[in-house]
């Protein structure tokens, strides 16, 4: 169902494409918006070793949410920061998409658990954390990503 890469030699292992899930910190979460339109937009993530899954916080309305309820398929992509060889320019980075399922979850334990995780990426100040949950957690809901196909490669800028 999903399309294999052309360039084989530029793809990355799934190994590869977890570690870049990990640890980098943002993405962009595509959906299909009104009228169809393609609707990308800049966002978080947390992706939970344990099941699997890639998370994001959101409000409990909006655009995103909308079409989320019309349509739960996704993409999600993300790319690392990149490296260069000695003496280049070009900059050799790592980029992932995955394709999947959308589940909205309004469960507040999960939200604290997982938005809690989420600010870890960003900061270890678990007062600020423990603060920012307590004001805003009643007006979050969680976006759980199911992957049904995850790939990779490492692409040279050049």
């Amino acid at each position: 169902m999903f399309r294999e890469l052309i360039r084989k030699n530029k793809q990355i292992s799934e190994n590869e494409c977890i570690s870049v899930l990990e640890s980098e910190t943002r993405g962009v979460l595509s959906v299909l918006g009104d009228d169809d339109y393609p609707y990308g937009m800049p966002i978080n993530h947390w992706y939970n070793s344990e099941d699997g899954k890639i998370y994001f916080h959101c409000g409990k309305i909006g655009h995103r949410l909308d079409a989320l309820k019309r349509h739960n398929k996704v993409s999600f992509c993300t790319y690392d920061k990149g490296y260069r060889d000695e003496g280049e320019w070009a900059w050799n980075v790592r980029s992932v998409i995955v394709f999947g399922k959308i589940e909205i979850i309004d469960d507040m334990d999960k939200i604290i658990d997982v938005t809690t995780k989420l600010s870890r990426k960003f900061t270890q100040d678990e007062e600020y954390i423990r603060d920012e949950i307590e004001k805003h957690a009643h007006k979050t809901l969680l976006l759980q990503l199911t992957p049904e196909h995850i790939c990779g490669k490492l692409v040279t800028e050049a």
